[in-house]
């Protein structure tokens, strides 16, 4: 299969890698991805409890979560802008 591929201003081509993930778990609600990307791709939300034992900590903490990752356009801002490095994005590849 062949990736969706792109092509600059100045004719060449790259390869654009779209969200696919954010880790809830390192990502502290900084909201910086939510301000640069172009897209609305991202949404503040509490953060998701795994088990138990984290129900018992009361734990109401913020964090970015996918809102709408088909709208993404692969141009990785949110992850240049993250302190946390906490999104994770892979090429697409085309239907044949």
């Amino acid at each position: 299969m062949q990736n969706i591929t792109g092509v600059t201003r100045g004719g060449r081509e790259w390869v654009p890698e779209f969200v696919v993930a954010i880790d809830q778990e390192r990502c502290i609600g900084c909201g910086r991805c939510f301000k640069v990307c172009p897209r609305n791709v991202f949404d503040l939300v509490e953060r998701e409890v795994d088990d138990e034992e984290d129900e018992l900590d009361d734990d109401n903490m913020m964090v970015m979560s996918i809102k709408d990752a088909l709208d993404c356009i692969g141009c990785k801002s949110c992850f240049r802008v993250c302190p946390k490095a906490c999104h994770s994005h892979a090429p697409m590849a085309l239907d044949a």
